[in-house]
């Protein structure tokens, strides 16, 4: 007779050592130059291309397929650095499905968009393989310094573009290495080979830039100190709080937040020593998720479900990402919000869901409960901003720092980028083109 082990069932090692590499693997491998040839020669080159003006950055996509079409992918690899100097990694995971592929004109009209993704990576990743630093050069030096406190793509992004201009940066971060969600919030299977440290030195190279780890606002860095010691300093924190369920036993074993799982994770120098449990609940419905519930389910766990509280069509994960973690084995349960944790001896068992529907436009409880088992219940349910980094002088609205059109915030020579804005969206390609308009009115007004 089989004896059933008493509470949660959480173990490393879950599968055999070779299924790791495997199920961590790329997602979408790179494209051989014949594949990216076949696929270049697909686009139709449209003058107003709609492809074009979905893209956050505003890269030239036309042009780079076109260069690509005509054997120059370090050409084609220049006119999207020239945009977006993070263009390797927002090739990996921007999510093209609901950007610039949509709006395609053969997705309009077959139902199949150019490769746009896979194309941009093509050539990010040829150029990257052949040159040591970035394709611009910078100005002479101006004699001014800017502090960009945030090493993720908003900073990165601002960092680099500062220091095209001549201008001195000093890029700090409060973790002990550089990248932010880039390196430590994004699937491991999206972002394989240690790219996003690589990608960090890439942008690095053009020099003028020094880096800082281990400074973190509001602890051993002052708002108040860096404005006075800088002529400009931008801000891309990122939203370092993880909303709470709100539950009692939240603080019980087996309670987690899953930023902080991915981040391990994705650390993790042996994927078979990281702890999973068998049966995974994950309270959310966004990207995070979905990564979350896909990374569990490759490291062994039986049983994997997501519970959101609206419809799927509400999620904001992507309807691609949604159907990734469906073929993964992910189990999607809607109208269903978290009710209480179920925990014996310390340690979570279980999860209470209550089934909701909407009543005249806003989600109401219907009574009806479900109890799923759960050895881990991760909160994915969003992340806010730590407003006491911050101190009195910034405006926010919303738990977000207001600015305007060029980043700028309400203080003159304070401007602000990526999620930590009002309006600020959680996509690294919003964070680069956040980081580059701020960089670009940054160096406008210490111009004049």
């Amino acid at each position: 007779m089989t004896q059933t082990k008493a509470g949660p069932d959480i173990a490393a090692g879950r599968l055999p050592e070779d299924a790791y590499a495997e199920n961590f693997s790329d997602l979408h491998p790179l494209l051989e130059p014949h594949e990216a040839q076949v696929e270049a020669d697909r686009c139709y080159f449209c003058y107003d291309a709609p492809c074009m003006q979905a893209c956050p950055t505003s890269i030239d996509i036309p042009q780079f397929i076109r260069q690509i079409s005509t054997g120059n992918p370090t050409g084609s690899a220049k006119t999207i650095f020239e945009q977006n100097i993070l263009g390797g990694m927002c090739a990996r995971v921007c999510p093209t499905e609901t950007l610039c592929e949509q709006v395609c004109v053969r997705e309009v009209a077959e139902g199949k968009p150019v490769k746009i993704g896979q194309l941009q990576r093509y050539a990010t990743d040829h150029y990257m393989a052949e040159n040591d630093t970035t394709p611009f050069t910078r100005a002479a030096p101006t004699g001014k310094k800017v502090a960009v406190v945030g090493a993720g793509p908003a900073g990165l992004s601002c960092a680099h573009r500062l220091a095209v201009h001549g201008h001195d940066v000093t890029l700090f971060d409060a973790r002990d290495k550089a990248g932010g969600l880039n390196e430590f919030g994004i699937a491991s299977y999206k972002s394989v080979d240690n790219f996003a440290a690589r990608e960090v030195e890439f942008i690095l190279s053009i020099g003028g830039i020094e880096l800082k780890t281990g400074m973190r606002l509001g602890d051993n860095l002052d708002l108040a100190t860096l404005r006075s010691d800088y002529d400009a300093v931008f801000l891309g924190i990122g939203l370092g709080g993880v909303n709470a369920l709100g539950l009692d036993g939240e603080d019980k074993s087996g309670s987690l937040d899953a930023v902080d799982y991915i981040a391990d994770l994705r650390q993790a120098g042996d994927l078979s020593k990281l702890p999973v449990g068998r049966r995974i609940v994950v309270i959310g419905g966004g990207m995070t998720a979905v990564d979350i519930a896909v990374q569990t389910k490759l490291l062994g766990a039986d049983d994997v479900t997501i519970a959101y509280r609206r419809g799927q069509d509400r999620m904001n994960a992507s309807e691609y990402e949604q159907h990734l973690a469906q073929t993964t084995g992910v189990k999607i349960m809607t109208w269903a919000q978290p009710k209480a944790l179920v925990g014996a001896n310390g340690a979570i068992t279980a999860i209470e869901l209550e089934r909701t529907e909407e009543q005249n436009g806003s989600l109401k409880g219907t009574g009806e409960t479900v109890t799923l088992p759960a050895d881990m219940v991760f909160k994915a349910v969003g992340q806010t901003l730590v407003k006491a980094d911050l101190g009195d002088a910034l405006t926010l609205d919303k738990g977000r720092i207001v600015v305007g059109d060029d980043r700028r915030t309400s203080l003159s020579d304070v401007w602000a980028g990526g999620d930590c804005i009002l309006g600020g969206e959680d996509l690294t390609v919003a964070a680069v083109e956040d980081g580059k308009v701020a960089a670009e009115s940054i160096n406008a007004a210490l111009s004049a």
